[in-house]
């Protein structure tokens, strides 16, 4: 199974209040995130059966967007296993429970989601390998019970840097006198 773990994109300052804080929707900054590596993604041809999601609303709507840009056309599934106090063990069996499908994003938060990949590529061993920047992506192989592998991993600001130099690659040069 691939497996595309996706930290949200920005979303400002935490909130004091839990419950408002849960409520906090992406900034300008994290919905420019999610269409950048949404296009990046569409660009390696990304496809996936599923798109799993923290419910918190950051997350959802980084879902959301990361999943309009690829082309994904099925409903988000909300987990409790990708929300910030969840545990790795309710993460395995969230992985449990989509081990049919061949390729799924769990959208989530730090330090879970860092520490989830993590924990999965070092056979539970060790929870700090990957730190995903805001609206990061990793790439990971996974066979269903103890292997994986870190294909690649991508960062809004990596994808910046790629566009800028493919865009400079394609001016055409100025004659010097």
């Amino acid at each position: 199974m691939t497996i595309y773990f996706l930290r949200h994109a920005s979303a400002g300052k935490n909130r004091s209040n839990p419950k408002q804080d849960e409520k906090r929707p992406l900034d300008k900054e994290g919905i420019g995130q999610c269409r950048e590596i949404g296009r990046a993604l569409a660009a390696c041809d990304t496809q996936v059966e599923a798109i799993v999601s923290s419910p918190l609303k950051r997350a959802t709507q980084t879902a959301s967007l990361v999943g309009n840009e690829i082309g994904f056309e099925g409903s988000i599934k909300i987990e409790a296993a990708l929300r910030p106090d969840a545990s790795y063990e309710d993460f395995r069996e969230m992985l449990r429970k989509y081990s049919k499908h061949e390729s799924i994003m769990v959208v989530g938060h730090n330090p879970n989601e860092s520490e989830f990949c993590s924990m999965l590529l070092t056979e539970g061993e060790d929870e700090e390998v990957i730190d995903l920047k805001k609206c990061g992506v990793a790439r990971v192989e996974y066979n269903g019970k103890n292997y994986a592998e870190l294909t690649w991993c991508i960062t809004p600001r990596l994808e910046r840097a790629l566009q800028a130099s493919a865009t400079d690659k394609s001016r055409p040069k100025t004659a010097r006198k």
